[in-house]
């Protein structure tokens, strides 16, 4: 069994899509990050060395997200979850990438794609 921490909301600002303008233009891009991991360490030490640090996870996420644009959040996501199982601690990473200014010729609220992986499912 494992616990969750969740990090809702993250705003990133990048240059990631098909289209010559998104890649141009950029967009904001919206992250939800739900991590797997066992607290209980932490909790009994009340040591933040026991646990992730979120804030220095959402750094590192906003750096990977808002670099190197790719077409797809396919690559995106994926590129977030690398990072966020390459502490110790995570045991897996289910990630939310928000494209709420998508280019889509309708009225619509969002896209987004979720995606979990596993620690076993990273290379």
């Amino acid at each position: 069994m494992t616990d969750e921490i969740s990090v809702l909301g993250v705003e990133c600002f990048a240059h990631h899509g098909v289209l010559e303008h998104e890649k141009r233009d950029g967009q904001t891009f919206v992250l939800d990050l739900t991590l797997g991991l066992d607290t209980a360490p932490a909790a009994a030490s009340d040591d933040l060395r026991d646990t992730v640090d979120y804030g220095s996870l959402v750094a590192a996420v906003k750096t990977a997200v808002e670099r190197d644009p790719v077409d797809l959040i396919e690559t995106v996501a994926q590129r977030i979850a690398d990072v966020c199982l390459l502490h110790d601690r995570v045991e897996w990473a289910r990630i939310t990438v928000h494209k709420p200014h998508a280019p889509i010729r309708a009225t619509f609220s969002d896209v987004t794609l979720t995606i979990t992986r596993r620690r076993e499912d990273s290379t």
